[in-house]
């Protein structure tokens, strides 16, 4: 088992590491350190696609891309419309700020990642008014067995809401399966753009 440490001993231990760097390195960390804090208040909402673009411009080059990275890292199939739209702001505000830029093929494969977002919850909300509508009409569909305590088997009712949960759970599963595969495969076109 490792040793524990106390939070003096740790602060100690980043001191000499920190002390150990080249004047570079140590500029390099602090900069790091400021992206990191400029990231997190715009995925707070306290930062727009204008003022981040504004602060990026005087953030290294090496360190726009990590930061462009990160916000990629950050977009998920679930992401609400208003999350998905803030990171994409987000990611193009910095593709501006670029030397050299590759916007176009940036916005593309977002606009792919977002098409592919939509198509994703389209698909269950799709998926649920179908079988709210097949429940609702054939009520066949909501018994289910149950075990008695004698361990006999016998039929019980469920209401629509518990027929939908019983049954959506094996179509969920094999739909993310499915976009999750092509999300990792756009995101993976994403990273690639951004150089």
């Amino acid at each position: 088992m490792g040793e524990v440490k106390s939070a003096f001993e740790k602060a100690m231990e980043k001191i000499k590491e920190i002390e150990g760097l080249t004047a570079e390195e140590k500029e390099e960390q602090k900069e790091r350190e400021k992206v990191k804090s400029l990231l997190a208040a715009f995925y707070r909402g306290e930062l727009n696609k204008d003022q981040i673009w504004e602060r990026c411009r005087v953030i290294r080059p090496s360190l726009l891309r990590d930061a462009q990275e990160n916000m990629v890292d950050s977009l998920r199939l679930g992401n609400m419309p208003e999350e998905f739209q803030q990171r994409k702001d987000g990611i193009l505000a910095i593709e501006a700020v670029k030397e050299k830029k590759n916007t176009s093929a940036v916005e593309s494969a977002v606009t792919v990642i977002g098409k592919l977002r939509k198509e994703y919850q389209d698909g269950k909300e799709r998926a649920v008014r179908e079988l709210r509508a097949a429940i609702e009409a054939n009520p066949q569909l909501r018994v289910q067995q149950a075990r008695t305590p004698d361990g006999r088997v016998v039929p019980a009712a469920m209401s629509v809401e518990e027929a939908i949960h019983a049954r959506m759970g094996e179509f969920l599963a094999e739909h993310e399966r499915r976009f999750d595969t092509m999300f990792i495969q756009a995101i993976a076109r994403l990273k690639k753009e951004l150089k």
